[in-house]
């Protein structure tokens, strides 16, 4: 059932749904959803083709190979590296443009790519019956598959590297066994391929997208879809990009370079993984940079506060180390209704997580279920304010007082209207002391 969700002016909606609204208080079985899920389109040279895939932290770690087609400690996943430092599950698409598939007269590779060229495939006849053949698959010079069949592909298995070749006799191979050829990563990305991640990436729930491309249309792409998402349809993540103009809370905007890499942007690697991992009570201001990349912190203190006055996301140098100068978003036109606290990534994680728990528990334990008399809605007041008396004990809001949690029947007989008050906590980030001295 399509459900709707997003922000509202008017009590208007036609689809059923959560819509939340946050706004700035004027100046004078509820519970806490897990953290640290991220997705990020990115090219391979090896993987899924068109689908978004699921990898965890220990898929990574052991699997590495099959997965991305290269082991855990190989060059090509530093980024990756960066990014399974601080999330539990990512959601991958690849990106290919035209990307052809590699083979070889008995097998096809499982996936496009020019990581297929490393497949190699050799034949022998069995020492302990001549009748039949140890079929051996190599990737580069891991052994990934051996299989001893009688001499016909028709009685080989398919593999998470290869599919075989109907109906091929099985001959010994030349020493060294037969490669794989013609794998092509195809040509160079354009936005249509991001355009078709994003959708497929559209019905799954993470904590932050990340957009490695240093493109300005590109990454405006990926920022436009946050705004729909986050707006029109209720889903609360926010984006990291590289140098945007962006001018939105929903966006973390990386000024840092880095000076190994071919793609200048590839901090956004360790910036997603960062941002979708800390904990809702936490802040990434001060965090140690403790990846694999040299990161360009060549930055007057003058220019480090411009940044922060224009909502750029910034490391540093502090001492020998690299630093998340302040955990902010790109958000720096204040109003009435949006103050500058929106600018802080921990008060956006706050408000996102009530935002997305409220949602939840209200699409599946409420919606179509309670009937929208006092005592339905005094049992939705009870889950509201146990999910805010939950946020409170773990030090991500303050001075939460359960009278903050109004719920009452809406304009039709459907529609339940919440006011809700919290005060999000955020971590100390300056210090200011007078020593006197006698």
């Amino acid at each position: 059932m399509a459900l709707g969700g997003g922000t509202f002016l008017t009590q208007n909606k036609k689809l059923p749904g959560s819509y939340i609204n946050f706004v700035s208080a004027a100046r004078a079985t509820a519970s806490l959803s897990d953290r640290g899920y991220a997705a990020i389109p990115i090219p391979l040279d090896w993987g899924v083709d068109g689908e978004v895939f699921t990898v965890t932290a220990e898929d990574f770690q052991k699997d590495s190979l099959k997965i991305f087609g290269y082991d855990y400690t190989h060059a090509k996943l530093k980024g990756l590296r960066d990014l399974f430092k601080n999330i539990q599950t990512g959601y991958f698409y690849k990106l290919m443009k035209d990307g052809v598939t590699a083979s070889n007269t008995f097998a096809t590779a499982k996936h496009k790519g020019v990581r297929g060229n490393d497949l190699k495939t050799v034949i022998e006849i069995n020492v302990d019956d001549i009748t039949e053949m140890d079929v051996l698959t190599y990737l580069g010079s891991n052994l990934v598959d051996s299989q001893t069949v009688l001499p016909n592909t028709d009685n080989l298995l398919d593999t998470d590297y290869v599919t075989w070749k109907s109906n091929v006799v099985l001959t010994a191979t030349v020493l060294g066994g037969l490669s794989m050829t013609l794998g092509a990563n195809g040509d160079d990305i354009e936005g249509a391929e991001h355009q078709d991640a994003l959708d497929k990436l559209e019905p799954y729930s993470f904590n932050t997208l990340g957009c490695v491309s240093t493109v300005p249309t590109i990454a405006d792409l990926y920022v436009q879809f946050t705004k729909r998402l986050r707006d029109q349809v209720g889903v609360k993540f926010q984006v990291a990009v590289y140098r945007s103009e962006a001018d939105y809370e929903g966006v973390i905007n990386l000024q840092n370079d880095v000076t190994d890499d071919t793609n200048v942007a590839a901090l956004i690697y360790w910036v997603t993984g960062i941002a979708a991992g800390v904990a809702v009570n936490k802040s990434n201001t001060n965090k140690k940079y403790d990846g694999e990349y040299a990161v360009n912190v060549s930055y007057k203190q003058s220019e480090l506060e411009a940044a922060l006055k224009a909502g750029k996301f910034i490391l540093h140098k502090v001492g020998e180390d690299v630093r998340v100068l302040e955990d902010i978003n790109s958000f720096t036109t204040f109003t009435v209704d949006k103050n500058e606290d929106f600018s802080s990534n921990q008060t956006i994680r706050v408000l996102d997580q009530i935002g997305n728990d409220i949602a939840v528990l209200f699409n599946t334990k409420y919606l179509g279920n309670v009937p929208n008399d006092p005592a339905g809605r005094i049992s939705f007041w009870n889950d509201v304010v146990k999910h805010h008396q939950e946020l409170e004990q773990i030090r991500a809001i303050e001075d939460f007082k359960a009278d903050d949690v109004v719920v009452t029947k809406g304009e039709t007989k459907k529609s339940v209207v919440v006011s809700d008050g919290v005060t999000p906590t955020n971590a100390m980030a300056q210090l200011y002391m007078t020593v006197k001295v006698s």
